[in-house]
């Protein structure tokens, strides 16, 4: 591991910290001037194992020959993505408050708690790898990210269809990533060197979506000046995407089964067939079974479309990957927007996980932008999540509400002697769907006003024994161990040393459960 740098003039206190952190092994640089910190990053080259860069900076403000505060400004302009706690005087607390509103990981007041010290230091240390392995895995620009059971059965589908041509049909709320899958689909297939195009049947009007798919001869109506190629000639050779295909009109679904059938279509106002080397995948929000027998969907064309069908979870059915998620798009929208990528605290990630996310994923991507732009700190505390999902706990209740209904546990302090105790804030009547629907909480996280958790869990085991799963005691068991961890962090502010004090557990087992559970 990289060593601790250490920027202090007082010498004691530079060795008080060396020898504790010598004592937890870790490896640590000593300096007393801000000077000689920008001289030492200098000569780091990263080919040379013996002169290292930081893990972490830790640095005092007032010192002779520079302030750390400028220390802080020119060490962020070349390494964003290290972790710097400046040390201060009471007296200066405003201006330890400023830097780390700038991008200060956390500031300490001296004189200072020496295992407090430590462990701040050692929380340092965690974000500086988690981000040296996100730096990582941004490189490799993941296509789609995913650890929940239901997303790596939609990977495993990809994988058995990336060497097949045959047409799939996707299945999806709106939000939850369906084009995703096609353009993956598309590029682990044997025509990813061909074109992928994608069109959405719902957002073209009727008129015009004849035209858009198929093309148009010169003169075939009012405007058409030149001979024009459809979407299904641009994507000769590669594969088309049909989004919302249960909104296309009737009468063009007849003109689909026919290109589906034989590989020919007609261009608007044309006498020549055009054929179509293209693999279809579409894909919809809504139940086409329902549409056929409602008379909205052409029943052969269903079948026809129906070949795979690969159904994409929601986002509340695959909430352990919010965390994952949420420092992703984080990073996407830095970089878009040319800022330093923001942090996000454990308990804000807990909070985020609770929320049930009616948008699915493309509001939580939304949800990050709005932070990278709204939050005030490069911590991101619960209290900077925005107000829909702060307002998840605070919800009000009409007078006449029941005192039984399904609540949501936000906080580990609202559980006593097994049983929830909800604060004075009122949440959503359970029988009112519209008001209780972006409330609800994810498999594995309500309770009952009045019943201890484990009847809970004996009809959350019941449900999943009755789908016949052969993995139930994994399954419960992963759920009840990921929310009893971040709870436990929420509880700590995401100190992982004291959460697993609090839970009994040892630091290294906190640390592995956390990574075996994809909690980081």
């Amino acid at each position: 591991m990289k060593p601790i740098w250490i920027v202090d003039d007082d010498q004691s206190i530079r060795f008080v910290l060396e020898k504790a952190l010598l004592r937890e092994d870790l490896p640590t640089r000593s300096f007393t001037n801000p000077r000689e910190v920008l001289a030492a990053l200098q000569e780091v080259a990263e080919d040379d194992p013996d002169n290292q860069g930081p893990q972490v900076l830790v640095s005092d403000i007032r010192m002779p020959g520079g302030s750390g505060l400028d220390l802080l400004a020119k060490v962020k302009e070349k390494h964003p993505g290290l972790p710097v706690i400046i040390m201060t005087a009471f007296s200066d607390l405003d201006s330890a408050v400023s830097a780390f509103q700038g991008g200060a990981f956390e500031y300490l007041p001296k004189p200072f708690d020496l295992p407090r010290a430590i462990e701040l230091i050692r929380r340092a240390v965690e974000e500086s790898q988690r981000e040296e392995v996100a730096e990582e895995r941004m490189g490799e620009t993941p296509e789609m990210l995913g650890q929940a059971p239901a997303m790596q059965d939609v990977f495993r589908a990809i994988g058995r269809l990336s060497q097949s041509n045959v047409t799939v049909m996707i299945t999806g709320e709106s939000g939850s990533g369906k084009e995703l899958v096609a353009r993956a689909l598309h590029k682990h297939s044997p025509r990813a060197n061909g074109p992928f195009i994608a069109i959405n049947t719902a957002a073209i009007p009727k008129d015009l979506l004849e035209s858009e798919l198929f093309g148009h001869e010169r003169g075939a109506f009012t405007g058409a000046q030149t001979m024009r190629r459809g979407r299904f000639e641009q994507a000769d050779g590669g594969t088309l995407f049909l989004d919302e295909i249960g909104d296309m009109p009737f009468d063009l679904q007849t003109r689909l089964l026919r290109v589906l059938s034989d590989g020919h279509f007609y261009r608007v106002g044309g006498h020549n067939a055009v054929k179509a080397n293209v693999r279809v995948i579409a894909a919809t929000h809504q139940d086409l079974e329902q549409r056929v027998k409602d008379g909205g969907f052409r029943e052969d064309l269903f079948h026809r479309l129906n070949v795979i069908r690969l159904r994409l979870p929601a986002l509340r059915e695959r909430h352990e990957d919010v965390p994952m998620l949420t420092r992703h798009f984080l990073q996407q929208s830095a970089k878009q927007l040319g800022v330093e990528p923001k942090r996000i605290s454990d308990a804000a990630l807990t909070q985020l996980a609770m929320f049930g996310f009616p948008g699915n994923v493309r509001q939580l991507e939304n949800v990050c932008h709005w932070l990278t732009v709204m939050a005030p700190a490069q911590l991101i505390e619960r209290k900077d999540l925005p107000p829909e999902i702060v307002a998840l706990t605070a919800a009000s209740v009409p007078a006449h509400a029941p005192m039984a209904r399904p609540v949501l546990v936000t906080d580990a302090s609202e559980m006593q002697d097994g049983r929830f105790n909800p604060p004075d804030a009122a949440l959503p009547v359970a029988g009112d769907a519209d008001a209780v629907a972006p409330f609800m909480a994810p498999p594995g996280v309500a309770a009952t006003l009045n019943g201890p958790w484990e009847s809970g869990l004996e009809l959350e085991a019941l449900e999943l024994l009755a789908s016949g799963r052969h993995d139930v005691w994994d399954e419960l068991t992963r759920r009840f161990e990921s929310k009893l961890i971040l709870t436990a962090l929420a509880n700590t502010r995401g100190r992982r040393i004291e959460a697993a004090q609090k839970l009994g557990i040892g630091r290294n087992t906190i640390t592995r459960k956390i990574q075996e559970l994809g909690l980081e």
